[in-house]
């Protein structure tokens, strides 16, 4: 899957921001280096280009003057504090059940471009020993996101497990100058320039008892992700991608079909052209988004008026108000009315 197709959950990215604030990063200024708006990251679960994640992680290790930022997000924020599926491998009855979720969940918290599109991590047996290997298709590219899922994996359920569960830790990519950090947060061997980016387990982990939540949530939570993991699905049509460009530009009103159709790698006819296999337009498309989220912020974020307007892409709060009348039969004020009573 290109890169331009890949996304990430917002809930990954908040994480990220609070973790960076906290580290001594400058809010405002991570989030206009990253393009975002707080807006983005009201819903945990809504979805952001990968791309737009690579940019913030770059500008946090450059505003925190940590090049080994990644290791220490890993290290110091469990993914259940950022994704469901972090919860939902909490709740489950094993290591074994813990890592069949992940490969059934992942991508709900980060998509990434893997070998013909399998499950991005999987279970190898060599030489005797057990090994789970990332499948990503070009690694080096931007290792945060290999070292980032190993420290996760390894400092989430070592938190719980009586005994070390990762044995010896490989990645593709060359040793950094802060190679040190990696040898005190794995605790084991690490071999850097290998063959391969793998974690080489404990072979008895797949049945050891997880079980941090009750099996009820497991259920819930469950359910909920597979929703989730639905709608990803559907982005995944050219309307879906074509949003999922759209996104981050509506606040700024730099919504042409040319730069669009450029992103996405088509020419304008021929996206028009996949547009209509879908039974549906551009301007249809475009008017859809701004409706869909002009009534999220009003009725979720808390936004105003104008703040809305602005965010969706209107330089007037009054065309922006004749839209929405055109879209729901009620104005924003009446919308915002009935949130508050």
């Amino acid at each position: 899957m290109p890169l331009s197709n890949l996304t990430t959950s917002a809930g990954l990215a908040v994480g990220l921001i609070a973790f960076a604030v906290q580290q001594g990063a400058d809010r405002a200024a991570l989030l206009a280096r990253a393009g975002l708006v707080q807006a983005d990251l009201d819903d945990h679960d809504s979805r952001l280009p990968l791309a737009t994640y690579m940019a913030l992680m770059r500008a946090a290790q450059d505003l925190c003057k940590d090049p080994a930022l990644a290791l220490h997000f890993g290290e110091a924020v469990d993914l259940a504090e950022l994704s469901i599926v972090g919860l939902i491998m909490n709740a489950s009855a094993t290591m074994g059940d813990a890592f069949a979720q992940m490969q059934r969940f992942g991508r709900l918290t980060l998509e990434t471009e893997g070998l013909n599109d399998g499950p991005r991590f999987t279970l190898t047996v060599r030489d005797g020993q057990l090994w789970m290997v990332d499948q990503r298709a070009d690694p080096d590219v931007f290792p945060e996101l290999t070292e980032g899922a190993f420290v996760r994996l390894v400092c989430g359920p070592r938190r719980f497990l009586p005994e070390p569960h990762v044995l010896e830790v490989q990645f593709t990519h060359p040793a950094p100058a802060w190679r040190a950090e990696h040898d005190r947060i794995f605790q084991c061997p690490v071999t850097f320039s290998s063959g391969w980016n793998a974690l080489r387990l404990d072979p008895r982990i797949v049945t050891w008892p997880v079980a941090l939540q009750p099996r009820y949530v497991f259920g819930v939570l469950t359910q909920r992700a597979d929703g989730l993991l639905q709608e990803l699905e559907d982005q995944k049509t050219v309307r879906g991608r074509v949003e999922a460009v759209l996104l981050p530009l509506l606040h700024t009103g730099e919504v042409g079909v040319e730069a669009v159709a450029r992103a996405l790698g088509f020419s304008r006819q021929t996206l028009f052209r996949k547009l209509r296999a879908e039974s549906i337009t551009y301007k249809q498309v475009l008017d859809a988004l701004r409706h869909r989220m002009a009534l999220r912020y009003l009725t979720g974020s808390r936004a105003s008026v104008n703040e809305t307007a602005y965010l969706v892409g209107f330089s007037e709060p009054a065309a922006f108000s004749r839209a929405f009348k055109r879209w729901t039969g009620r104005s924003p004020r009446e919308v915002q009315l009935a949130r508050s009573g």
